[in-house]
């Protein structure tokens, strides 16, 4: 076996398809077939099989993938302890996020890097490469494979990250509050619960991403369906349709300040669990480049920044 011919496994597995494998190793599809094809004749145990006309993982295709991770996360230990791989703390580290942790955080990470850049020595400090990906729960570890930090989202009691496959960076945990227009009613309480706004017109995301969830909850323990009028993911248009007073809404504490209507209030929600846990995932190997490390870093100085200066809601 080749280590070449496991990463193509492995990326096979967390990516799904030949043409996402070529695209993240910058190869043709032609060239990826070719060396599992080269790879399978290693083995007596078939390690993929078609489903439809896509190309996935076997039960003995996945353990020998998660064996080649453990493969190239050992060969960069081993480059680590040689001196080998201590790359340059000024080259590139390529970022994603989801939609409302890029509007918040893309901003004043650069400024802090190349703050930090203009002050020390020429090829100190990392460049960044930001991309914005909003995708399901389940997606996120797979973009791994494609950038080299990920900021990713999910509820506080919903499984946790697939730490076999990538580390876990925790970044903040994050409340999501009921916006409101600030002439509502409900906006002269410190404090509200599910029975309270469970009746109210509702803006809320799409099925399978964080305000769908809580609103979800709400319902759950209020016993009352919510009356759901738009669906949208967007923050900063929830927020413009919660002051304009046709609905409430439920916006995160931190990362939605930048979109905040001077006409829209955030409460705290009481009675069901709305926290939100941001993390930082990554593929173990990455992290040992100093370049990451510091983007990591400075994303946490960005987050804590924000968190404490954050509005609270009172």
């Amino acid at each position: 076996m080749e280590v070449h011919q496991l990463q193509m496994l492995r990326e096979l597995g967390d990516l799904g398809s030949v043409k996402a494998v070529a695209e993240t190793l910058m190869v043709t599809p032609s060239a990826v077939s070719q060396q599992l094809a080269l790879l399978q004749k290693s083995v007596d145990v078939p390690l993929t099989r078609k489903e439809g006309r896509a190309l996935v993982l076997t039960d003995a295709g996945r353990v020998l993938a998660d064996a080649g991770a453990a493969v190239v996360n050992a060969l960069a230990d081993a480059r680590a302890a040689i001196g080998a791989y201590h790359d340059s703390p000024g080259s590139t580290v390529t970022v994603s996020a989801f939609h409302s942790a890029g509007q918040a955080l893309f901003a004043p990470l650069a400024a802090l890097l190349t703050s930090a850049r203009n002050a020390g020595p020429e090829n100190s400090v990392p460049r960044v490469k930001l991309a914005d990906e909003d995708v399901a729960q389940e997606d996120f570890p797979g973009l791994a494979a494609r950038y080299d930090l990920v900021l990713a989202h999910r509820m506080e009691h919903s499984p946790g990250w697939p730490t076999d496959k990538v580390a876990v960076i925790p970044l903040a945990d994050e409340p999501l509050d009921v916006a409101l227009p600030a002439g509502h009613p409900l906006a002269a309480r410190r404090e509200l619960r599910p029975a309270d706004v469970v009746g109210q017109p509702w803006v809320t995301s799409r099925a399978g991403y964080s305000p769908a969830d809580v609103l979800a909850a709400v319902v759950t323990v209020s016993g009352r369906p919510a009356d759901v009028l738009h669906r949208i993911n967007d923050y900063s248009t929830v927020a413009s349709l919660v002051a304009d007073g046709g609905a409430i809404g439920l916006l995160p504490r931190f990362t939605a300040q930048r979109v905040l209507d001077a006409g829209v209030v955030l409460r705290p929600l009481a009675g069901v669990n709305s926290v939100r846990k941001i993390d930082i995932l990554a593929r173990p190997e990455t992290l040992k480049r100093k370049s990451v490390m510091t983007v990591c870093e400075a994303l946490q100085t960005v987050m804590t920044e924000l968190a404490g200066g954050t509005r609270q809601p009172n």
